[in-house]
């Protein structure tokens, strides 16, 4: 399990308190399964029903924030992040125990869960050279950064509120729970965690897109605010009610992996370097075509490519007798010519910055595919550990297969087509099969 399973008395007192406060779960219930807990369909429901409805009084938000006695410290003037003023209210509610408006819902959360923020320092070695690591240390810098500024500013100078001792740990509790708890479309300044709604658990069987729930009106005049939640796909009775979540948030977000290939994926960083001596032309014509400085690009294990990351590479590459076409005169047909190979010596370029930069990160690794594979075999792995080997393997397999690919493409530069072949079939200099044309008087 991912996490530790709240009582039967909690699930009951949570279940009457959503009634009480008008909340309708009718049709799904709150329960205890494999992951830790989720919400049960208590019938067969058909894709698109209406299964729950929160109403805003319940939500922890913003305006839940201004309506608390933390209202008057955190600001109306968004002085604070909206993520770090919901968390120091999870906090000042869960110190207020039963007088709290949501203790029923606070003692069914979590203290932790697998998720790589809660990893110990020598747990944390297991993920060494992973992408997952940096990311993992890079939020809780963030986090540490955010929690260090309100300590001095809110916490310490408002023990009213907060008269025992908030921990680092505290607040990254507070954060871990809206992290893995808030519907992505439901962040930023928008952020709201939603009772009930919250407990839905991930499912790798759901692939659509189509957004399964609603902020809508009710009641006289639709004055009342409701999150309103239905199915994404059909439910049978006793199974759960599941969204499907993208797998980069897994490992970091809810503290799991999943054994699919589809789900294996790494982010290639690729960025104009400010000591090119064309980086302002390249910034300008990566910034006309929608990119800038930096582009991301994810790959997946047994898929194609990203679209444009080879033709931003290409721009990368540009220079010597191939930098004319970062004129002026070229600057709004350029990005096109670019989607096809430039020259040799561009393609050429490419493959090896890419082959250079797989072999840099494969060798960050301290184990091999082949390692980790036998070590997924055994059966005495903690669960932390899984998800570490899962993660690294993952990564290196799509590395390989980028390296694969470029490798490959460096073996086809001498049959491939350049610009300058094209340009003078444009002009009919050459024919289809690259023959020069002579005209005769």
């Amino acid at each position: 399990m991912a996490v530790s399973a709240p009582s039967d008395a909690a699930l009951q007192d949570f279940r009457r308190w959503l009634s009480s406060q008008g909340a309708d779960t009718g049709s799904v219930a709150p329960a205890v399964v494999p992951e830790g807990l989720g919400l049960v369909a208590a019938r067969d429901l058909p894709r698109g029903e209406v299964v729950a409805e929160v109403p805003k009084k319940l939500w922890l938000d913003a305006d839940a924030v201004a309506a608390s006695d933390l209202g008057r410290v955190c600001g109306s003037g968004g002085v604070l992040r909206s993520w770090v003023s919901v968390s120091l209210l999870i906090l000042r509610e869960a110190a207020r125990g039963g007088d709290s408006l949501w203790a029923p819902y606070l003692a069914i959360l979590p203290r932790q869960t697998d998720s790589t923020i809660f990893w110990s320092e020598e747990e944390l070695l297991e993920i060494q050279g992973t992408q997952l690591l940096s990311t993992t240390m890079g939020v809780k810098e963030y986090v540490r950064s955010e929690f260090d500024n309100v300590e001095a500013e809110i916490i310490n100078a408002n023990k009213d509120l907060f008269p025992g001792t908030i921990t680092f740990d505290d607040f990254l509790w507070a954060f871990g729970v809206l992290r893995s708890r808030v519907f992505p479309e439901l962040r930023g300044d928008k952020l709201a965690l939603i009772p009930f709604a919250d407990l839905i658990n991930h499912n790798g069987d759901i692939t659509s897109k189509e957004s399964c729930w609603e902020i809508k009106g009710k009641g006289f005049l639709g004055r009342d605010t409701v999150f309103s939640l239905r199915t994404p796909m059909e439910v049978k009775s006793g199974e759960q009610y599941d969204l499907d979540k993208s797998n980069a948030e897994l490992a970091l977000d809810y503290g799991f992996t999943e054994a699919n290939s589809s789900r294996d994926s790494y982010t290639l960083t690729l960025e104009i370097s400010e000591s090119d001596p064309f980086y302002e032309d390249k910034l300008d014509i990566a910034e006309l075509n929608g990119m800038g400085e930096t582009a991301y690009f994810d790959v997946v294990l047994g898929e194609s490519l990203p679209p444009q990351m080879i033709t931003y590479l290409r721009l990368l590459c540009l220079g010597g007798t191939d930098a004319f076409l970062l004129e002026a005169l070229f600057r709004n047909k350029v990005w096109e010519h670019l989607e096809l190979p430039v020259s040799r010596d561009n393609e050429e370029s490419i493959c090896q910055v890419i082959q250079n930069a797989c072999k840099s990160a494969l060798a960050a690794y301290h184990t091999t595919i082949e390692e980790d594979e036998e070590l997924l075999e055994r059966e005495d792995l903690q669960s932390r550990q899984q998800i570490a080997i899962e993660v690294r393997v993952g990564e290196k397999k799509v590395l390989e297969q980028i390296n694969d690919i470029f490798k490959e493409r460096e073996q086809e530069l001498d049959d491939l087509e350049y610009y300058q072949e094209r340009r003078l079939k444009d002009l009919g200099f050459i024919g289809d099969n690259g023959d020069i044309i002579f005209w005769e008087s």
